[in-house]
């Protein structure tokens, strides 16, 4: 089902330019502070093209696509970017740190080219929906560099490991590439043209279905910029470049997959009382208090707290929740869904496997019923807000920025999937997976046939 292929990437030469200095994380995660953190480190580094600045005078002439398709040009004509000799598939491997912990993970997975399917193909599926926001910039950007720089990261289902048998033997050998990024993650390439190794890859992809980790609007991009080269050349044409995407492949089943919850803070409610707030969530939730009376006493009722939001209370679905600190000392709450709440006859219009989600519970019991935020306030982020890191969330109702911090325990990989296939979505932003892939690390330019 799957038509995955090998191409030839361009890659920087690291004989000319240090990888540390070039690679950018993906678009989505730049901060304004990271875009000039890149700029400052390499007149080759990749930003100008991932996310580059947008400036004051821009016109339609000038302005950052056309910069960004000039910076592609150049490299590329002064041979800082270099097309490998053979089309490749290139083993990837990421070393890292679980956030919060010492514990070390390896994920590996390849990069490859993937034939661009509509959804209705049933070969590739999405787990969430896309704004039309990012997607007309990344098109724009396609449009005038027809380069990808980041890729798609997609999972595949190989209970047998297969795959990742034959990727871990590559990467018993020296890289071709390798560095370190600013999050202490070590990336390591191997690219493979051996014709035996790329053969076995396709063939024992080719009955996989495809589900999207992250980079549905990288995909749906080139899901329209498929569409419109095929109307230009009047034809459809299997081998076009434009036919297919660059992609990150992972086994659901590696041992290194992880995804990280994503917490809400909550802010701008009127009138907002906690001990009511508490009340109007009595049928759906018991609630259970860590409390302190001043500092000293806070990593205690914290660690407490942690330690039964993350699993020890087994069989229990939780939402941990902070409402700050008084002059009195505060507390830590743990939300714990009711044995009784009958969740069929509460949402009624979710499925079994959204029921089964924290994020859906938080969303639709605790904001909707709880606060009143209702999905289009969601949407707009009016009220809630999105912190990947526990502390940060703490730090930002203490500070007055927030008036809660619900914390939430990870979207397990077999959810993801089985929501995807059964052709559902779960909210924006219930996953993280971690680490993210660098924009960079392989080039797939658009041109002619693969």
């Amino acid at each position: 089902m799957a038509d995955i292929q090998p191409f030839r990437a361009y890659r920087y030469d690291t004989t000319r330019v240090a990888l540390k200095d070039v690679l950018t994380q993906p678009y989505d995660k730049i901060t304004p502070a990271m875009q000039e953190r890149y700029y400052a480190a390499s007149p080759c580094n990749l930003i100008p093209v991932e996310k580059g600045r947008v400036l004051p005078d821009d016109s339609p002439a000038t302005n950052v696509y056309t910069r960004a398709a000039q910076k592609v040009d150049e490299w590329i004509a002064q041979k800082i970017l270099v097309q490998d000799a053979a089309p490749s598939i290139y083993v990837y491997s990421q070393e890292f740190e679980v956030p919060g912990t010492r514990t070390r993970r390896t994920r590996i997975g390849f990069i490859a080219l993937a034939r661009v399917e509509d959804y209705d193909a049933h070969v590739v599926f999405r787990h969430e929906r896309t704004l039309s926001a990012p997607k007309a910039d990344r098109i724009e950007l396609l449009r005038h560099t027809r380069a990808q720089t980041g890729q798609l990261f997609l999972l595949y289902d190989d209970p047998g490991r297969q795959i990742d048998n034959w990727l871990e033997e590559t990467a018993r050998h020296a890289p071709t590439a390798e560095m370190v990024d600013e999050y202490g993650v070590a990336h390591r390439l191997w690219a493979v043209s051996d014709p035996a190794f790329v053969r076995r890859i396709h063939n024992s992809m080719s009955a996989k279905k495809l589900v999207i980790a992250d980079g549905h609007h990288r995909y749906e991009t080139a899901l329209n910029y498929r569409n419109e080269c095929r109307a230009r050349a009047g034809k459809t044409d299997p081998q076009a470049a434009s036919e297919f995407a660059m992609a990150t492949f992972v086994n659901t089943h590696s041992k290194g997959l992880l995804i990280l919850p994503t917490h809400r803070l909550i802010s701008q409610l009127a009138g907002f009382d906690f001990d009511r707030f508490r009340q109007d969530l009595a049928p759906y939730f018991d609630w259970y208090s860590y409390p302190f009376s001043n500092a000293a006493e806070r990593p205690e009722s914290y660690a407490e707290f942690r330690k039964d939001l993350t699993g020890e209370r087994k069989g229990l679905r939780a939402i941990g929740v902070y409402p700050g600190t008084t002059e009195a000392g505060g507390a830590f709450y743990l939300f714990v869904l009711r044995r009784d709440a009958d969740l069929e006859t509460l949402l009624p219009n979710v499925s079994a496997a959204q029921r089964g989600l924290d994020v859906v519970l938080l969303h639709r019991l605790v904001l909707e019923k709880g606060l009143g935020i209702t999905p289009e306030a969601v949407a707009a982020e009016k009220n809630v807000g999105y912190e990947r890191e526990v502390d940060t969330a703490l730090a930002a109702v203490d500070q007055g920025k927030a008036q809660l911090a619900f914390l939430l325990n990870p979207v397990r990989v077999g959810q993801v999937t089985d929501i995807a296939l059964a052709g559902d979505v779960l909210p924006q932003k219930s996953t993280d997976f971690y680490p993210k892939l660098l924009s960079g690390i392989a080039v797939f330019r658009l041109e002619g046939q693969i």
